[in-house]
């Protein structure tokens, strides 16, 4: 039986789109340089972090004659962190603009994450090989990790690896901790007078690594359609069996940007945004007491369904719930032998509200136990506690219920309330790149080889224009030290990329916020239906209502 599905060999004949400044030969672009740049904040601190990176200006593509774009290169890419559609994309840009630039250059595939640099880990990516992976999901090609970079041992490891392979560059596509790293790693080499490059690409289902230069991280675009389709599928399911109420949480852990997408591909009742929820303070019972009034709107005129979609990250946005989760974090660190040696969740639960102060112990007693049994869970590399594993929807879904109950017994409230809950999350993260996603993806690939060829490292390959049709993208590169800031980790002061949030002045919140209140009594689903990847230009190669909204389409 064949390995391959009709859609994956169609798929493997789409050409992606490029902008026009790298629709002409490699060796007639060049990097034009601006002003030197600063970060947003903390500047002085960042100096001295990367006293040989930092500053440096932006670089913009255009047409010139670049004498060093034919030498013959070894370049090293490495997928780093969570999987996003379009990654296979990335390496296929970054492949074919090195062998366009010299046929003889080599492209090798670090396995397994950034591990796969320290532990000299690679396979060569050959045309044969990378064939079979040509604007397909997933990041099984080379694989991927969340191994850090960061002691002493670890940059050496890198440094030998990097002579004995005499590799030029290395590419790492991820997201703001793995740019981060990028930058850090830059550095290294940079203060080492090392030959080895490094160019960062910008991944994120989450669509949290985005300012005003980078406009859009890849695979939000796929991701966010992906479920929307299904969100779509289960709100036509509601108003056919009228029956049910589904709780959806979707993926995004510091930002609420899929949740807003999809709320404006679909249309739901109710959508939360964790950045609104800070901004009013609302408590746990605030939230429920809001979902609750429009179940009972709704069910007033009939209609005893709905949908209400729920970010991953919701729960540490909640004043309470964050300051909670905070404190069990210390109490996890300060007495992590006791509470390993505690033989069940109830022994667990017992031992952390003995050590909460009165006000937390009260929240946290609150709490349904399974609720409770996932806020203590093995933290995450960061210390964070892992919110993926915690049912905010589920939580929300059960003290609805219980307001509902209450409401009914005091006699205002007739209606009935059946809820089911989802997740997606792992759903979106390998889909088939939607055809934005993979021209976007492999111009960015092409944008870092050019970056590469034009001698530039510590920067982010950047794509602008990404509202409009790709023939008037603009492309090229940001010093990574520019999106910084300084925040603390660990008990530490730690450079990071800036996490951008939902802006509530921003026009894609305002335009939801705009028609919320009717969609949450009125049924107004919309239906996005599969991502499709042949027809009218409407159908196949939109982008997200997000980017449409920002940049006023």
């Amino acid at each position: 039986m064949s390995r391959q599905s009709p859609l994956q060999v169609a798929r493997y004949s789409y050409v992606p789109k490029l902008p026009p400044v790298l629709r002409t030969s490699i060796d007639n672009v060049i990097a034009k340089l601006g002003d030197p740049t600063e970060a947003a904040s903390d500047r002085e601190g960042l100096k001295r972090l990367f006293p040989n990176s930092y500053g440096k200006p932006i670089a913009e593509l255009a047409e010139g004659r670049n004498e060093q774009s034919g030498v013959k290169r070894t370049v090293g890419v490495v997928l780093s962190g969570g999987q996003a559609p379009g990654g296979h994309n990335v390496i296929s840009g970054l492949f074919d603009g090195l062998k366009a630039a010299n046929p003889q250059s080599t492209l090798l595939g670090f396995l397994g994450g950034p591990s796969g640099i320290t532990d000299n880990q690679t396979i060569e990516i050959t045309e044969t090989f990378l064939a079979e992976y040509r604007n397909t999901g997933g990041f099984d090609m080379i694989g991927s990790g969340r191994t850090k970079i960061e002691t002493d041992a670890q940059f050496e490891a890198v440094s030998k690896t990097c002579r004995e392979r005499e590799i030029d560059a290395i590419v790492v596509i991820g997201g703001d901790d793995s740019n981060t790293n990028a930058a850090v790693l830059a550095e290294y080499f940079l203060a080492r007078k090392l030959q080895t490059q490094v160019i960062g690409v910008p991944k994120t289902i989450d669509g949290d690594l985005k300012n005003e230069y980078i406009q859009a991280s890849f695979g939000f675009d796929t991701a966010t359609k992906t479920y929307a389709e299904l969100i779509g599928n289960i709100g036509r399911d509601a108003n056919s069996a009228k029956k049910y109420w589904h709780f959806i949480r979707l993926m995004g852990r510091s930002a609420s940007h899929i949740a807003l997408e999809c709320a404006l591909q679909t249309q739901p009742n109710v959508c939360l945004i964790s950045e609104e929820v800070a901004s009013r303070s609302q408590t746990l019972d605030a939230i429920v007491a809001e979902i609750s009034d429009v179940v009972v709107k709704r069910s007033e005129a009939g209609e005893n369904f709905g949908v209400a979609l729920i970010p991953e990250g919701l729960i540490e946005f909640i004043p309470e719930m964050g300051q909670l989760i905070s404190r069990i974090n210390d109490i996890l660190a300060q007495h992590a032998d006791e509470f390993a040696a505690l033989e069940d969740s109830e022994q667990q639960s017992a031992f952390i509200s003995k050590q909460l102060d009165a006000d937390s112990a009260h929240v946290f007693d609150s709490l349904p136990n399974g609720i409770q049994a996932q806020l203590l869970v093995d933290r995450d590399p960061h210390g964070n506690v892992q919110v993926s594993r915690i049912e905010t929807e589920k939580l929300l879904m059960e003290m609805v219920e219980q307001k509902l109950d209450a409401m009914k017994q005091a006699g205002s409230y007739a209606g009935k309330f059946s809820a089911l809950n989802h997740f997606f999350g792992y759903e979106g993260r390998c889909a088939f790149p939607s055809n934005f996603d993979a021209d976007y993806c492999y111009t960015l690939g092409y944008t870092a080889c050019v970056l590469i060829a034009n001698g530039l490292t510590g920067y982010i390959a950047s794509v602008g224009n990404l509202a409009q049709p790709a023939d008037r993208w603009t492309a090229g590169g940001i010093p990574i030290t520019m999106m910084m800031n300084m925040e603390q980790r660990h008990g530490e002061q730690k450079p990071v990329i800036r996490k951008a949030l939902v802006e509530l002045n921003g026009v894609p919140f305002k335009t939801f916020a705009a028609e919320r209140t009717t969609w949450a009594v009125k049924t107004s689903f919309t239906f996005p239906g599969a991502i499709q990847y042949f027809g009218p230009d409407e159908v196949c190669n939109q982008p997200t209502q997000t980017l449409i909204l920002e940049q006023k389409r």
